[in-house]
Parts: C-alpha cells; sequence; structure tokens
C-alpha cells in the first residue's frame, strides 16, 4: 500500500472514532430526579449512526481490506473509550448516592430528636434530596413508605435504602426506636464505605498495572518508529498486520475487562 493510501485510510479510520464518540457519547451522570422511574432508553438511533459511519468509510475506502478492516477497528476503539468514561461516571454516581444515604439518615435521626414527626422528618430530607420525595409523598398520605423506599433502593447506589425501609417498618409497627435504628444504619454505612474506599485503593494498584501493559505496545511502536522499521506500514497495509493489529488490541481489550471485572465482583463483595 502507498504512503498515500495509508495516510488516506488512517484518516478514514480518524473519522470514524470521531463519529464514534460524538454519536456515541452520553451526557453527564447525574443523580436521579424524584419520578424516574426507569433507565432511560438507549439511543439507538445514535448506534444506527455509528454503524452507518463506518460503513461509509468502508466504501469510501473502495472496499479494500485495510478500508474494510480498520473502519471497524476505529469504531471499536471508540465505543470501548465512551463505555470507560460512562462506566466511571456510574461509579462516582453511585458513590454520591451512597453518601446522600448516609446524610439521609442522620437527617431524618435528627429531626426525630428534636421532636419532629417521621413523616414531616422524611418530608424536610426530601427537599435536600429529591429522589426520596415520593417516599415523602407516601408518609404525609399515609401510603406505602416502606414500599417507594424499597423501590428507590434499586438507584445505582441506594441499596442501604432497604435497610432504612426496614428500620421505617419495624418502627411503624412497635411505635418508637427509629430515631436509634436510624443512628446505628449512618454508623454502619460509614464503616461500609471505609471498606470500600480501602479495597478500591488496593484495587487501584492493579487497574494502574493492566492499563500500563495495555499501553507497552504503543511505546514499542513508537520504538521500532524511531529505529525506522516502519510498523505502521506493514500494520495497516498488510493483511497478516492488520490480523495482528486486531488481534492485539483485542487481547488488550479483553485483558482490560477481565481485570476490570475481577475488581468489580471484589468490590460486590468486599
Amino acid at each position: 500500500m502507498a504512503a498515500g493510501d495509508v495516510s488516506g485510510t488512517a484518516g478514514l479510520v480518524a473519522a470514524v472514532v470521531s463519529a464514534s464518540v460524538l454519536l456515541s457519547a452520553r451526557p453527564r451522570s447525574r443523580l436521579p430526579r424524584a419520578g424516574d422511574g426507569t433507565r432511560a432508553a438507549r439511543p439507538r438511533w445514535r448506534i444506527a449512526g455509528t454503524v452507518g459511519a463506518a460503513a461509509l468509510a468502508a466504501v469510501l475506502a473502495r472496499g479494500s481490506l485495510p478500508g474494510v478492516v480498520l473502519p471497524l477497528v476505529g469504531l471499536g476503539l471508540g465505543a470501548a473509550v465512551v463505555r470507560a468514561i460512562a462506566e466511571r461516571g456510574r461509579r462516582r454516581a453511585a458513590a454520591q448516592v451512597r453518601r446522600r444515604v448516609v446524610d439521609l439518615c442522620d437527617g431524618l435521626s435528627a429531626e426525630l430528636g428534636a421532636g419532629q414527626t417521621p413523616a414531616g422528618a422524611l418530608d424536610r430530607a426530601a427537599t435536600e434530596w429529591p429522589l426520596v420525595a415520593p417516599a415523602a409523598r407516601a408518609a404525609l398520605s399515609g401510603g406505602d413508605v416502606v414500599l417507594a423506599l424499597r423501590t428507590l433502593a434499586s438507584t445505582p447506589g441506594a441499596d442501604a435504602l432497604r435497610v432504612v425501609a426496614a428500620a421505617w417498618q419495624v418502627a411503624h409497627r412497635t411505635g418508637h426506636g427509629l430515631a436509634d435504628t436510624l443512628d446505628r444504619v449512618a454508623a454502619d454505612l460509614r464503616a461500609a464505605e471505609r471498606t470500600r474506599r480501602i479495597v478500591a485503593g488496593e484495587l487501584a494498584s492493579a487497574r494502574a498495572t493492566a492499563r500500563l501493559l495495555a499501553a507497552l505496545p504503543v511505546l514499542a511502536l513508537a520504538m521500532a518508529a524511531g529505529a525506522g522499521a516502519e510498523p505502521l506500514r506493514f500494520l495497516l497495509g498488510h493483511p497478516v498486520g492488520l490480523a495482528c493489529l486486531v488481534g492485539g488490541l483485542a487481547s488488550g481489550y479483553a485483558g482490560l475487562a477481565w481485570i476490570e471485572a475481577l475488581a468489580r465482583s471484589v468490590e460486590r463483595h468486599g
């Protein structure tokens, strides 16, 4: 393949990666608001647009092997980057929700200790955290607060609301003990969060090592190019090179995904 063809194909790859990022990017993660019952549907038209961009790039490349393979490689890389960014945003949003649950327990306990009714305390907490507004409305109207809290517990990071729901149910049946129970729940949640931070710190080194190993081939390519070996010409312009490129990228992504899956498993059971 001539140098012009290589540069042209590389340009197509860059265009496809850009289109993939633009079409597949999601809005910044936010905390769920009151009334958000289900997760927003995925924008299927964006996925279709990304695939269409890859197909258009292949057609523009006149059906050559690099023109078909490289846009797909660029599409895969763009999707992997977008997925990693979205996953990081979800983790941060879940951590923020966990902190808000602790604040909720502290706030409810303080309001109850000051003589406020459970319904009034929950209503005041909803003004600061709109996620619990459905539970506050249920409390004020005499509805099923326990069911509302358990439903809200399906929000990522809000699992502890099931414990709050259980405490509310027991206090409703016995008529006392909600403030003390919420104090103990908040203490347990703080201890669990400290443990989670310790586990995350231990896993950070494994994640960093995996990313470093994934970046080493790029360094090797730079060193080979500096020595005059022209590795990009081989990888982009020869069928065997394309196979090596695709196989290497797939292996690197599989390794990163495996490490990330192990880390998530440890975080869930840690």
